[in-house]
């Protein structure tokens, strides 16, 4: 079947790398482009949509415009919030964001074209508890966890498992600590926090999905603090392309069909008895330093999609 016909649309921040790579592919295949940032809205991008059987019209950035009825897809990565003008109460701000979100990004993520990802598939998926019990349920293995504001739960959840305690952020990326149960106090109650058994390993996965493709790297720490969490001393990493065992594979497409995903960046624990143990999935997780470090092809299989403008099975 041919590719689709239209243009990409590319809402990310301007400095980019990562989709500076896919760009490139898609120029290089003369596929037309529109690339912006929600942040330009509304001071540098205008949108104009009218209601007919979907919204019509265009975005104008001051050089070029796009046909929103012309969008084979769209590749949502990590754009930022919108600049609004200096000298605003924060109430009128405020109120400014809230109309520009449900208006600019209502429009455009009403767009019926191929999205990597949907922003409201993203947002459910990155709901760390929710795909941890998607995960559980997929017989993916993930750590025992609890997620709780109350230290003495906290403390007997870690005397029931009867192993070393980690903790990490719900939200934001914040590096994996070891915790000892007993520092537990009064400020467990100022937020949700996540609590997991610490799980020996042999090495990490980073296994990203585009589409129906399939990327697996071991990531083999080369530090004490790697082998906690290996972001936190990349230059300690060696990395090795690996294959997925078929179980793993069936059960992180099923995991990809439950949240609606067309891309994904899973991580996972390799026990040393072989066994893979779900950690997380970044619905906009990084990938282009794995393939600076493997050469994988990962940035010319998310264009191959954004240039179909469907998935790989789809018809």
């Amino acid at each position: 079947m041919a590719a689709a016909r239209g243009s990409v649309l590319v809402l990310t921040n301007q400095l980019d790398a990562t989709a500076d790579s896919v760009v490139s592919r898609l120029n290089d295949r003369g596929v037309p482009v529109f690339r912006c940032d929600s942040a330009q809205f509304p001071q540098e991008l205008t949108l104009s949509a009218t209601l007919a059987d979907g919204w019509a019209g265009d975005l104008d950035n001051g050089v070029r415009q796009l046909d929103l009825s012309d969008v084979r897809a769209v590749y949502y990565r990590r754009p930022e919030e919108f600049r609004l003008p200096g000298g605003m109460s924060e109430a009128e701000r405020q109120f400014a964001a809230a109309q520009s979100r449900a208006g600019f990004l209502g429009v455009v993520a009403s767009l019926p074209c191929l999205w990597i990802n949907h922003p409201a598939r993203e947002q459910q998926a990155n709901y760390k508890p929710w795909q941890l019990r998607v995960a559980h349920g997929l017989g993916l293995n993930p750590p025992r966890s609890i997620v709780t504001n109350d230290p003495a739960a906290g403390r007997k959840f870690a005397a029931d498992i009867g192993a070393p305690v980690i903790t990490k952020s719900l939200g934001s990326p914040v590096d994996t600590v070891v915790v000892d149960p007993a520092d537990f106090d009064d400020s467990v109650r100022l937020c949700a926090h996540l609590f997991q058994e610490w799980v020996d390993k042999a090495h990490e996965v980073r296994l990203t999905v585009v589409g129906s493709r399939f990327f697996a790297v071991e990531i083999h720490a080369g530090s004490d603090a790697a082998r906690v969490d290996w972001r936190t001393d990349y230059g300690s990493l060696t990395y090795r392309p690996t294959t997925v065992p078929e179980a793993v594979r069936r059960r992180v497409t099923a995991c990809m069909d439950h949240f609606g995903l067309t891309f994904g960046a899973f991580d996972f624990i390799v026990t040393p008895q072989g066994d893979w143990r779900f950690l997380e999935v970044n619905a906009n997780g990084q990938w282009h330093w794995i393939e600076q470090e493997t050469s994988l092809p990962i940035a010319r299989s998310i264009a191959d999609l954004l240039e179909k403008g469907r998935t790989d099975d789809s018809q």
